[in-house]
């Protein structure tokens, strides 16, 4: 499986993301967007944002007009609107569905919101759709999903979510921040 090698295949970087929002973000909020503005926005240097600003309009995503002012292209726009849409896709299937807190899903959101292929976040959209909507199953799944508090064994044969391996003992063990072994 070779699709740890496909994180770099993005349009844009989780970085450039992120300028590409700002400006957008700015842009709705005065009418324009400066490097300056988008560096105060990141809380990052404006050297740094002058770097990601290059290689974006280099790329045909952004535009800077002789007074400075920043645009995003079509296809920045486009860009822009599927990571927001994806974002508020993952937002909801966090809160809504999985119950977590909306600082640590908008966090979670933030960190994959450009990384999952069009079909996933279609898939996920379909599945909200569906939950959300008056279907009687979708009533019944929301009931017995609130209602499942069947506690794990950690014994993966009488699992149907586990095969050879308990996965919940494992799922817990990433730590949240950088750890250094200590040999």
């Amino acid at each position: 499986m070779d699709s740890w090698k496909e994180f770099g295949q993005t349009p844009v970087t989780h970085s450039a993301a992120h300028h590409m929002e700002a400006v957008a973000d700015l842009i709705g909020e005065y009418g324009y967007a400066r490097v300056t503005d988008v560096a105060n926005r990141l809380s990052i240097t404006r050297g740094s944002v002058s770097i990601t600003i290059k290689n974006l309009k280099q790329r045909g995503y952004v535009t800077q007009d002789s007074r400075g002012f920043l645009r995003l292209t079509k296809n920045g726009d486009k860009i822009v609107r599927a990571v927001q849409a994806r974002k508020a896709v993952l937002l909801r299937f966090f809160t809504d569905i999985l119950g977590l807190d909306v600082d640590e899903a908008a966090g979670d959101a933030c960190k994959i919101e450009h990384l999952i292929s069009n079909k996933t976040a279609e898939g996920i959209t379909h599945f909200l759709r569906f939950i959300e909507s008056d279907a009687p199953e979708a009533r019944a799944f929301l009931r017995g999903l609130k209602a499942f508090d069947q506690p794990c064994g950690e014994n993966p044969g009488d699992c149907p979510c586990c095969d050879d391996e308990c996965l919940s003992a494992d799922v817990g063990l990433m730590p949240e921040r950088e750890e250094r072994d200590e040999e």
